[in-house]
C-alpha cells in the first residue's frame, strides 16, 4: 500500500519503531513523536527516492542471502588464521578490476555492500561508467580466480534478482 500521505509505508514502520528503541520507553507522548516523524520524513525525502527497482526471482534472494552469510562466516575464519598465524611478507594483498554484467545502480550497489561485508575484500571504486568494479582482496593468490568467484557466487545471482 502506497499513498500520498505514505510514499514508504515500511520506512514510516522502521522509523517509528527505531525512534521508540532509541528513546527506550514506550509512553503515548514518544509513540506519538516517533508516529509524526515516521510520517514526516519519508514525505519529505520522498522526491529524491528513485523508481523502486522490480526484484524477481525470490527463492534467489533467500539463497543469497544465506550464501552471504555463510561466506561472511568462513571469511571470518580466514582471516582471523591469516592475521595470526601467516607471517606478513606472505601475504599476496592485490587490486583486482571486476567486469561487471550487472546494469542497474541498485544491483551493483549490493554487489559493492556484499563485497565490502565479506572480511578480505572491499570494493575500492567503480569505474565511471559502471561496468568495471575494483575490488581489494587482501589475500589473492589467484586474481583471475577471485573475479571468477565474485562473478559466480554474487553476481549471477543479483543478475537474477535485478534484470
Amino acid at each position: 500500500m502506497r499513498t500520498r500521505l505514505l510514499p514508504h509505508p515500511l520506512l514510516t514502520l522502521l522509523l517509528i519503531l527505531v525512534f521508540i528503541f532509541l528513546m527506550n520507553e514506550v509512553t503515548p507522548g514518544v509513540v506519538v513523536l516517533g508516529i509524526v516523524l515516521g510520517v514526516i520524513i519519508p514525505l519529505l525525502t520522498a522526491p529524491f527516492w528513485p523508481g523502486r527497482p522490480k526484484l524477481k526471482a525470490p527463492l534467489t534472494i533467500a539463497s543469497y542471502v544465506l550464501i552471504v552469510l555463510w561466506d561472511i562466516i568462513v571469511s571470518n575464519i580466514e582471516v582471523a588464521w591469516i592475521i595470526l598465524f601467516r607471517p606478513a611478507n606472505r601475504l599476496r594483498t592485490r587490486y583486482v578490476t571486476v567486469p561487471l554484467d550487472l546494469k542497474t545502480p541498485e544491483a551493483i550497489a549490493v554487489l559493492s555492500g556484499t563485497i565490502t561485508m565479506t572480511p578480505g575484500t572491499v570494493s575500492a571504486d567503480l569505474s565511471a561508467d559502471g561496468k568495471t568494479l575494483l575490488v581489494h582482496c587482501l589475500d589473492a593468490s589467484d586474481p583471475d580466480g577471485a573475479v571468477a568467484t565474485i562473478k559466480a557466487r554474487y553476481e549471477s545471482r543479483l543478475k537474477r534478482i535485478f534484470e
